[in-house]
């Protein structure tokens, strides 16, 4: 690791003053009053959340959601959600193989890995209710945020397409009645400079303005040894524009529009395996460093930028009815150079360009009696997504295989969710959500002779063979229809204990392999190549869960405690294998999209907080889960095989679990009063697989991959983050020193296993220690 002499002495003392306070500290009191309407000393934060698209306390719920706020998430100076994977019960969130920005989002097993265009994800991402049809561009730094709320679980009644793992929704802030302007800097190790300035002013009194700009910068974690380029670096703008209009309590609209540009350098793997002859590289001993040679597409740099813009109409009818409309357009395009051999010499990479678009309406009236409580609505979607690419494999003199993909869906949706009051104690609630989804795709196929890569992305001379694919909308076109109800009860044992259980069905439509290759199924009239033509079926889960949610000792002790059971039906899952010439050498790769037929999903999750003393706060997550894959067939020849007990469930650990302090006494410093908090964070999680075949299958293509497969395995391990945070009397100032990965624990987040193409297996790690000293002041 290089470290610059100034870093090593901040380094230094930011370890040595958070180890220190607890023992200097120990006899100071706390403070028991807060200035500004805070919670009296002793209680726990009372949680409001919209899990059920109505406001609600979190311990009301009857499900599984955890709700960070956006005031905690600061405070903290989480970098993105990514971090709530230390935090959340059976939940992993990570960038996506090769980038900053895009989204890989798993939740009790259900998820998606790759990105490209066809690929549906497991997981719906929500930004103030409008749901992101596409991960590019959804793994965005947290500013401007009131909260995150992440709902465990199919929500196959209240949520938009897809959602059939969980959710995970961006709360946005409402802006102040009054003038106000906040600027917030983070100055940290790696050369990493953040600010954030936010400012709103209301026009007159029906009328607010306001905007929040934001540039996140930092150097590599490692270099491009052959070229000196950064790698792991950080070079993100962002930007978010509303304008509220409230001319009385009844109507709130909001306008808001938001912009978001990744210009980091390409991230680059770790080659894992030694480069074949006659260069022979060996493996790099810097986990974060690189040969790649990779760094444009079609003369582009790697960039991201993700736009939108969204209306919210909220208009209360009268006391009990309310409703709400979401209008929503949102488009993002990519440019990524992925080299997937991280060679200095071309031997397979590939230039890919992803963009896509949407536009959403969703119409809701909400209810809320001294009976009955509930919401029902309709949703429409139209998306497009687009990705071309050409895989440069350097064989037989050099070859380009383009792959193009343009991928229509649209989706219509109808749904009712309501609660009834049966008593004071007990509650049942009911309901269904039907959901069309149609698609059509336009897929090609093809190869071209050189490196020098296709027409389409830069080589208009580029000499072609005959295509692989060549099919469009009129060739692929499928319509998946489904009721997914919803049941469920709450009993209140007393005041202190919730009882809840619920039945839920979630569903993801059938979708195209936007990687088919007819000709490496034998040819386009096969019955092989005829099956790809129709897709893969729709995945559908149905879960049944049984919760306790408890407050006791006057709410000092809170604990939520869920057991779920899942049947998952035709696990969609994705690959990549190689095709073959008459010679039998390789010449390129062909997708492998299949449906796993049957999968059970059981686990535990426990969340609890404890405020042991008015100084000391205790916050614990332990989760299990024990995912198995009981049915998938898979052709080994004229032969289908059942490889289920080969697999395991991807991204997906064990057990996981959390612990962490909050120490808080009052401080005053600079002559504003205030108070310091000290948080000493432990997690941890147990062996994660990268990918899903990892023991011995019968099947010859499957079997050659396990060896890779398993060096991309992660072995569990522990991470260590602190905080140490002044905060101000009138909450105005706030300055911190905050630590993560303070053990410098290396571990793989995901990788790429292309054995059979050139040996080649390339991993991605997570981040090192990092430090940072962050400063924020509201005027």
């Amino acid at each position: 690791m290089r470290l610059s002499e100034q870093n090593f002495v901040l380094r230094r003392s930011v370890a040595a003053v958070m180890l220190a306070l607890p023992a200097l500290c120990a006899n100071t009191a706390f403070a028991q009053a807060v200035a500004g309407g805070e919670q009296a000393a002793g209680d726990v934060e009372k949680v409001i959340v919209t899990a059920r698209k109505r406001a609600e306390l979190i311990q009301d719920v009857p499900g599984a959601v955890t709700a960070l706020s956006g005031a905690k998430l600061e405070k903290l100076a989480l970098p993105d959600i990514t971090a709530l994977t230390d935090i959340v019960p059976n939940t992993t969130l990570k960038a996506s193989r090769g980038t900053n920005t895009t989204l890989t989002a798993f939740i009790r097993g259900i998820g998606q890995q790759d990105p490209v265009a066809g690929y549906e994800q497991g997981v719906g991402i929500y930004l103030d209710d409008v749901y992101l049809a596409r991960p590019q561009g959804a793994l965005t730094d947290i500013y401007d945020l009131e909260r995150i709320e992440v709902l465990r679980g199919p929500q196959g009644t209240l949520y938009g397409r897809n959602t059939i793992g969980g959710a995970v929704k961006y709360v946005t802030k409402k802006l102040s009645t009054v003038p106000s302007f906040e600027i917030r800097g983070t100055l940290g190790n790696y050369g990493q400079k953040d600010l954030v300035l936010k400012g709103s002013t209301p026009i007159n009194d029906m009328l607010r303005i306001g905007a929040t700009v934001g540039t996140f910068n930092r150097d590599g974690y490692g270099k491009n040894v052959i070229n000196g380029r950064e790698n792991y670096n950080k070079d993100v703008g962002a930007a978010r524009v509303s304008v509220e209009l409230a001319p009385n309590a009844d109507l709130f609209v909001r306008l808001a529009t938001d912009y978001t540009k990744d210009d980091s350098e390409a991230k680059q793997g770790h080659r894992m395996t030694t480069g074949p002859a006659p260069g022979n590289e060996p493996v790099l001993s810097g986990d974060y460093d690189t040969r790649a040679n990779l760094y444009k597409v079609n003369g582009h740099r790697q960039q991201v930028t993700n736009k939108g813009t969204s209306l919210t109409i909220d208009y209360a009818l009268n006391s009990e009815l309310a409703f709400k409309s979401v209008t929503a357009h949102r488009s993002s395009k990519t440019y990524a150079p992925i080299d997937f051999d991280s060679l200095n010499t071309p031997l397979f990479e590939a230039p890919a360009i992803y963009s896509d678009k949407q536009d959403s309406q969703e119409f809701q009236l909400t209810y809320t009696g001294s009976k009955w409580q509930g919401v029902a609505g309709v949703f429409y979607m139209k998306t497009n997504a687009f990705n071309e690419f050409d895989t440069l494999y350097n064989a037989a003199g050099g070859l380009s295989l383009l792959t193009r993909d343009d991928i229509d869906s649209k989706t219509w949706a109808v749904y009712a969710d309501g609660s009834y009051n049966v008593t004071d104690a007990f509650s049942v609630s009911v309901g269904a959500r039907w959901t069309q989804d149609e698609r059509s795709a336009d897929i090609f196929k093809a190869t071209y002779l050189g490196l020098t890569g296709s027409p389409n992305l830069g080589n208009p001379n580029a000499v072609g063979l005959a295509p692989n694919t060549d099919l469009g909308p009129d060739d692929l076109q499928r319509k998946d229809t489904k009721f997914t109800p919803k049941l469920g009860f709450g009993y209140k044992l007393s005041k202190e204990h919730n009882v809840y259980g619920t039945y839920q069905s979630g569903f993801k439509g059938g979708m195209f392999d936007p990687r088919m290759d007819l000709t490496a199924s034998g040819g386009p009239n096969t019955p092989a190549s005829l099956q790809k033509r129709k897709g893969v079926n729709p995945e559908e889960v149905d879960t049944v869960e049984l919760g306790l949610k408890s407050s006791t000792n006057g709410g000092r002790l809170q604990t939520n405690v869920a057991a779920f059971y899942t049947d998952y039906k035709n696990v969609q899952i994705p690959g990549s294998i190689p095709t073959f010439n008459a010679q039998g050498q390789v010449n390129g790769f062909a997708g492998t999209l299949t449906n796993a037929g049957k999968a059970k999903i059981k686990g535990l999750e426990l969340e609890a907080v404890a405020r042991v003393t008015d100084a000391l706060t205790l916050n614990g997550m332990l989760s299990y889960i024990d995912a198995e894959y009981k049915e998938w067939m898979v052709a080994q020849g004229a032969t289908l095989i059942n490889v289920a007990h080969a697999a395991k469930f991807q991204n997906t650990p064990k057990t996981s679990g959390n612990i962490s302090a909050n120490y808080e006494w009052a401080a005053n410093m600079f002559g504003r009063g205030g108070s310091m908090s000290l948080n000493n964070s432990l997690s941890y999680k147990s062996k994660v697989y990268q990918t899903e075949m990892v023991r011995t299958s019968g099947v010859a293509s499957l079997d050659a991959l396990v060896p890779s497969n398993l060096m991309l395995a992660q072995g569990g391990f522990s991470l260590w983050d602190a905080s140490l945070v002044w905060t101000s009397a009138d909450r105005k100032l706030q300055i911190g020193l905050h630590g993560r990965n303070l053990g410098d624990k290396r571990y793989k987040v995901s990788g790429y296993n292309f054995s059979g193409f050139f040996n080649t297996v390339t991993t991605y790690y997570g981040d090192p220690r990092t430090y940072k000293l962050t400063a924020s002041y509201k005027f």
